[in-house]
């Protein structure tokens, strides 16, 4: 019996709140904002430093955190048009990515089977978005699903977590747990999409 105790309950929050762009849901990002920020996006790939950047009283986990909010809108467009060479230019050389069919080093081995993944997610006539993204500090976390326009049917969903040192450093370890439910590799038809 709970009594005169009252029950707590979470404020439900929108995660895009202090972001450029809000990729949560179909529609809600112009194709003048997209043009900006795929530009925004290869000004941020061409800022990666060689050797990944010490955290330091010169480059704090608070920019750091600041650069990969700036920086989300940025990927979820990326994704949603395609964009391999700056999929791929996101990540630093001596990437960790941790996945089902990993684990992966580099920007190599993971190469050949990403490629299907984005052809898949970044399809015509299906829609990813971003519903969950949170930040903390080097820590980028989200889940994501892509829907068919047509059918409404989720064909793939998944939770990441990126470990990326802003924009000076990019990403050098990624986790993901993804999921396929239509398709898991992708027609040649639909490889020739991605840009490399």
């Amino acid at each position: 019996m709970l009594g005169n105790s009252k029950r707590i309950i979470n404020q439900r929050i929108n995660y895009y709140n202090d972001l450029a762009a809000d990729y949560s849901k179909p529609g809600l990002v112009s194709n003048e904002l997209g043009k900006k920020l795929i530009e925004k996006a290869e000004e941020i790939v061409a800022m990666k430093e060689e050797t990944l950047p010490p955290i330091s009283p010169n480059y704090t986990l608070e920019q750091i955190e600041q650069e990969n909010k700036e920086w989300w809108p940025t990927h979820c467009e990326a994704l949603r048009q395609g964009r391999g060479d700056i999929l791929t230019g996101e990540y630093r050389d001596d990437l960790v990515y941790f996945c089902q069919d990993g684990p992966y080093r580099g920007l190599e081995q993971q190469k050949e089977r990403e490629q299907h993944w984005w052809a898949l997610i970044a399809q015509p006539e299906v829609t990813m978005v971003w519903p969950i993204v949170m930040f903390y500090g080097e820590f980028t976390y989200f889940e994501w699903n892509c829907v068919d326009d047509q059918t409404n049917e989720t064909i793939a969903k998944g939770n990441v977590t990126w470990v990326r040192r802003g924009h000076r450093g990019a990403c050098y370890l990624k986790t993901e747990q993804l999921t396929f439910y239509r398709d898991v590799f992708a027609p040649l038809e639909l490889l020739k999409l991605i840009t490399t």
